[in-house]
């Protein structure tokens, strides 16, 4: 069972996610909360998987953010939002966070992106990180120029990346392309080393800017 702790400063919002995550038989959503209240809820329900207003009136959900992630058993955080350019994802997502959704998500692929998250993979749209970059000039001219590092990634390194990108767990790497987990893990590892980053989030967003996800090619099997 996969727990999930709602954070939203809309009383409406936090109602409509229980209510459709709640309708899945692997996720139970275990509490909800204002900003306010955020911390001290996680801290006492340990969940897995939290979903994280990124503008509350109360609590800034960045602040929030970076008190969840400095726990010791930091769950998986990922910010909610309206906007598919918000100005704070960036920041969100180099302070730690998993990815982003978008409030108005479709309710069948709900379920979909909170079992993403909590098997380690990345939620990241491709569409909306593009508009995110492109709204902001100087963050784009900082992540073309990382995304250079690309190139010094093997191709089974580039590989992974992609699917790392598309949200795949080290598991669902290995299975895709015939490798175990252990080696997924590894590869990850050095493609974290050499992109100069810290997680997968930020790896991905450089392999969309690199272009990597435009041509996809199928990757082969093996080592």
């Amino acid at each position: 069972m996969i727990r999930v702790v709602v954070v939203d400063d809309e009383a409406l919002v936090r109602s409509g996610f229980q209510l459709i995550l709640g309708a899945s038989e692997d996720i139970e959503v275990v509490a909800t909360a204002s900003g306010g209240e955020a911390v001290e809820t996680v801290r006492r329900e340990r969940p897995d998987v939290v979903l994280l207003d990124i503008r509350m009136p109360d609590v800034d959900g960045l602040t929030v953010l970076r008190e969840l992630r400095a726990r010791p058993d930091a769950p998986v955080v990922a910010m909610l939002t309206t906007f598919d350019a918000d100005e704070y994802i960036l920041t969100a997502l180099h302070c730690g966070a998993a990815g982003f959704l978008l409030k108005d998500t479709e309710p069948e692929q709900l379920a979909h992106l909170v079992r993403t998250l909590a098997a380690g993979g990345v939620v990241l749209s491709p569409k909306a990180s593009r508009a995110l970059l492109h709204s902001h000039p100087g963050a784009e001219a900082a992540v073309d120029e990382d995304a250079a590092r690309v190139r010094l990634l093997t191709a089974r390194e580039r590989d992974v990346l992609v699917l790392v990108a598309e949200g795949l767990s080290n598991a669902d790497i290995g299975a895709r392309i015939h490798l175990s987990a252990g080696t997924v893990k590894d590869h990850v590892s050095a493609i974290l080393t050499k992109l100069r980053v810290t997680s997968r989030v930020q790896a991905a967003l450089l392999a969309q800017r690199a272009g990597l996800l435009d041509a996809r090619p199928q990757p082969e099997a093996g080592r």
